[in-house]
């Protein structure tokens, strides 16, 4: 490979490395104040106190017990609180403290969760349903609310499993007379069902639907991670539950693929060509991403805590040196001859100097198959933050509403 376009930051180890005082110091801190991912919905002072007790017993670890542990209290009391106030009759603060609660729960269970723990005693599985219990007590008091289906997988095959669990949420004045356009949100590699309230808030406040499904070799999914085809077949189950819905206007449809999610919409965009009218790739991997050679420095860049071994799990790998060796060859979308297809429109979003996935996974697909869309923003890091956002509203709000006036982000 050339020189990446990341420079010398390739070859650097990144300073919240090492420690968790160094990650909360350095970068974690500042993310909580700001309520930007991965603590966006979340409160600086519940997370203050967690943080200085996780520093002062050297707990550094974040896949470990000792760190999940450490949250828990923070839930309870949150949850205590939150439903004193709803039966006190306050249902917007009750509604707040079990949104906080589930973020609490969010940073408890990093980095990752896999579908394998389903059913045992993981402690990052036990903080994730938990989370999801809480979570759906704040939406549930939400108006539109959220709602959970559970729909049938009917283009399952192989190791596929049989359900697919899904968060959707519909605008109140949608109806059979009234269908709406509907955004199919992709989650990523840490990000599940419950972490994209926001999200769901301006989709909703623009009239349209929103449905929520997780990545192959993530939280609930139940697509075999091992499978290159797999994602395309969950789509297909997904989509056509979707046609069942009246109030969903299936002409109007988008996906919207967030970080590992993004890999998966640029997917979709050739395989559900037909069947989607754009798809935002946000943040996205597609070829080299899985090479040897970006792997074996992707430990020591932007992502909290180690990366590989998470992405190894999510594709179905049991051992990390065989991902890091075999995993190019078999799920790029380079390699494969994915990116060779027609698409529909897709758009690419992300920051130039993204050390998570490289910049060059979004420019190498214009080299290949249909017309793409692109904005890559200038001295940010992976997804573009904040620049990116509002480019992928006004996006969607020309795909989906292009004749309806835009609203301000």
């Amino acid at each position: 490979m050339a020189p990446w376009i990341l420079g010398d930051r390739f070859d650097t180890v990144y300073p919240h490395k090492g420690s968790i005082k160094a990650l909360w110091e350095t970068k974690w801190k500042f993310c909580c104040e700001k309520s930007i991912y991965p603590f966006h919905d979340g409160s600086f002072e519940d997370f203050e106190p967690i943080f200085q007790q996780l520093i002062a017993e050297n707990i550094n670890d974040g896949w470990t017990d000792a760190y999940t542990e450490k949250f828990l209290p923070t839930v309870t009391a949150l949850e205590k609180e939150a439903a004193e106030a709803l039966s006190s009759g306050h249902r917007d603060r009750a509604s707040d403290l079990y949104r906080r609660a589930a973020v609490v729960l969010r940073i408890s269970r990093f980095p990752y969760v896999s579908p394998a723990t389903q059913g045992t005693s993981s402690m990052k599985r036990a903080a994730l349903e938990r989370q999801k219990q809480v979570y759906m007590k704040a939406a549930a008091l939400w108006k539109p609310h959220i709602s959970e289906e559970v729909i049938a997988h009917t283009h399952s095959a192989g190791r596929d499993d049989s359900h697919i669990p899904l968060y959707v949420r519909i605008p109140e004045e949608a109806s059979a007379q009234h269908p709406v356009p509907v955004v199919l949100l992709m989650t990523g590699l840490d990000g599940y069902r419950p972490d994209n309230s926001q999200r769901t808030h301006e989709i909703v406040n623009r009239g349209w639907a929103t449905v929520i499904c997780e990545i192959p070799g993530t939280a609930d999914s139940p697509a075999d991670p091992a499978d290159p085809q797999s994602p395309d077949r969950l789509w297909s189950s997904v989509l056509d539950y979707m046609a069942s819905r009246p109030e969903f206007d299936m002409s109007r449809v988008a996906a919207w693929g967030l970080s590992a999610g993004g890999f998966y919409a640029i997917r979709a965009a050739c395989t559900h060509r037909d069947r989607l009218v754009g798809s935002v790739a946000h943040g996205p991997g597609s070829h080299h991403f899985l090479s040897a050679e970006w792997l074996s420095h992707a430990n020591d860049h932007e992502y909290p805590f180690m990366l590989t071994p998470a992405l190894a799990e999510k594709y179905g790998y049991a051992d990390t040196a065989d991902f890091e060796k075999n995993a190019q060859k078999k799920f790029s979308l380079i390699e494969t001859g994915v990116m060779d297809q027609p698409n529909c429109r897709l758009l690419l979003l992300n920051g130039v100097d993204d050390g998570v996935v490289p910049i060059e996974d979004c420019l190498v697909l214009f080299n290949h198959g249909g017309h793409k869309e692109g904005r890559f923003f200038e001295n940010r890091m992976h997804m573009g933050y904040p620049d990116s956002l509002p480019v992928a509203y006004k996006w969607l709000e020309d795909v989906l509403s292009p004749n309806k006036t835009a609203l301000k982000n």
